[in-house]
């Protein structure tokens, strides 16, 4: 087997079953939920559920779009807060503590992570495994998490300038070249957005995925803050602008639209398909997709873009905490691991008096809150017990643990607030990793007590493996994914690129701020974020 750009680099494989079970779902209709306006956190749970899915089914034919069905009142409009808010005074964000910066324990954790985009993404092809060790496809939006890790293993000294010029060179020219065009099969992409997973061997689609727009948006997050970064005279950085430049010039934002207002998630090229009806609304990971539309330098959407998204916000109160609703943390995480919020307000967060990192806090505040609070009494959860997002889980299945029935799930957008509460007992360190920018004097010792406790069963190579569950600790039940330590937890054997991503990201954006003060060099970026009605901070006398 070859890759596109020559031989693949070995990579471990696993003979246990992957997952069948997501098959009948599919059968039975669970995931056939395209007509759903559904919120992000739906549309993003299925959407990573197929990574289950695509595995059980390595070689299918053909694949839906997996969003769970609407709740009732779901990323809806919040026409009592959000359409017509009291307006607030000045934005006001809590200090944060510079106190954990250079604690050894993030040493070891930045670099485990780190190593993981480094040693396991193709250096023929710059492609970033979906998963590892199982194996998997590549996801688009793990290749721009690994973008963004390659300068900030210059920074720490654990590569040389050089190398990581050459590896992102690799990536952005495979992406350059790779196939574009409306066919359903032997392309990467088309109209400049890129296939959600590509097969690790062609980088081509991979079975019957979505051309989509979120996971596009964040390779084009890595690939513009390489283009920031490589500032150099050489041959291969000036190559590295161009290329990333190229690359964002030619997405079509306006073809995704759609004729309306806001952006689908999402196309397929099969006959009767097209654009997926469910389109980024309501809060969620898709500001920094609005705002690379806004800022690109074709094809770009109109402000009016941007006010159609935030009039879908819900605002609400939760666990002592007032926010912008989403009930998945990494809804909170994914557009600040490149843009600096602190400071600089939209029209909306003018009226609520906060800035979008305050908001984001604010959200990882009241997790930490619903975890000591327990509700439900699930083991494990408490102050240094907490963090909730979309991961993997154990099986799909109701148990009796402790003479209480417990319904467990594989793959889902974990997470709680107003709008839902999808709490099944696992805990997933990224939600607190990806937060560390937020609250540090939270995040800090809540990793450190899961690793003090949990040990290597949770704290690997790569750093934390995905996910865990110390409900589910008796061994028995017939699992779909993981293993379970008798007595201590459930564990996940995979690391997921999405989910490392912000790990690596959001330690260097607490520690040195490099990722944030890159991309405010940004043209694009702050140009998006002028359009879309930013002011303030560090983008006074910016807008012009």
């Amino acid at each position: 087997m070859r890759c596109a750009a020559g031989p693949c680099v070995s990579r471990p494989s696993t003979s246990r079953p992957i997952l069948p079970t997501f098959l009948s779902r599919l059968r039975a209709g669970v995931a056939m939920t395209e007509q759903h306006s559904s919120a992000a956190a739906r549309r993003r749970a299925g959407a990573r559920a197929w990574r289950h899915t695509l595995l059980a089914a390595w070689g299918a034919a053909a694949l839906v779009t997996a969003c769970a069905p609407a709740r009732p009142g779901a990323g809806t409009t919040d026409s009592a807060a959000a359409a017509a808010p009291t307006p607030a005074p000045a934005a006001t964000t809590a200090p944060i503590t510079t106190a954990f910066r250079d604690d050894p324990f993030l040493d070891s954790l930045q670099r485990r992570t780190f190593d993981f985009f480094w040693e396991t993404t193709d250096p023929r092809t710059g492609l970033a495994h979906d998963r590892y060790p199982t194996r998997s496809f590549s996801s688009v939006a793990s290749v721009g998490f690994a973008l963004t890790a390659y300068p900030i293993g210059v920074e720490r000294n654990w590569i040389t300038r050089a190398a990581a010029r050459d590896r992102v060179l690799t990536t952005l020219r495979f992406f350059a070249a790779a196939p574009q065009g409306p066919a359903g099969t032997a392309v990467t992409g088309h109209k400049g957005f890129f296939y959600h997973f590509l097969d690790f061997a062609t980088g081509h689609r991979f079975a019957q995925v979505e051309l989509s727009t979120i996971d596009t948006s964040l390779l084009l997050g890595g690939a513009l803050f390489c283009r920031e970064y490589f500032d150099g005279a050489d041959a291969g950085e000036q190559e590295i602008r161009r290329l990333a430049d190229s690359l964002y010039a030619r997405v079509d934002w306006r073809w995704a639209q759609n004729q309306q207002p806001t952006v689908s998630m999402g196309w397929h090229p099969e006959a009767g398909r097209g654009f997926i009806e469910s389109r980024w609304q309501g809060y969620n990971e898709a500001m920094l997709l609005y705002v690379l539309a806004l800022g690109a330098p074709t094809h770009s959407l109109e402000p009016a873009a941007w006010e159609a998204w935030t009039r879908t916000y819900k605002w609400d109160r939760f666990h002592g905490q007032e926010f912008v609703q989403f009930a998945p943390l990494f809804g909170h995480q994914y557009s600040h691991v490149w843009i600096d919020f602190r400071g600089i307000r939209d029209a909306y967060m003018r009226q609520r008096g906060i800035d979008y990192f305050e908001n984001s806090r604010r959200a990882t505040l009241s997790q930490q809150a619903y975890a000591v609070a327990n509700p439900h009494g699930w083991r494990g959860y408490g102050a240094s017990g907490w963090g909730l997002t979309a991961s993997d889980g154990p099986l799909d299945a109701t148990l009796d643990i402790d003479g209480r029935q417990r319904t467990f799930h594989t793959y889902w957008a974990r997470g709680v607030g107003t709008d839902e509460q999808n709490d099944d007992g696992t805990l997933v360190p990224t939600a607190a990793g990806g937060s560390i920018a937020f609250a540090p004097e939270i995040v800090v010792p809540t990793l450190k007590a899961m690793r003090a406790e949990y040990g290597d069963d949770l704290y690997g190579r790569y750093g934390f493996i995905d996910a865990f569950n110390p409900t589910l600790r008796t061994p028995g039940p017939k699992l779909q994914h993981g293993r379970i330590v008798p007595g201590k937890a459930w564990f996940d054997t995979d690391y997921l690129g999405i989910d490392q991503g912000p790990i690596v990201a959001m330690i260097e954006n607490y520690r040195s701020d490099l990722v944030w003060r890159t991309m405010r060099k940004s043209p694009y970026v702050v140009r998006g974020l002028c359009r879309a009605g930013f002011t303030g901070g560090w983008l006074e006398g910016k807008c012009t």
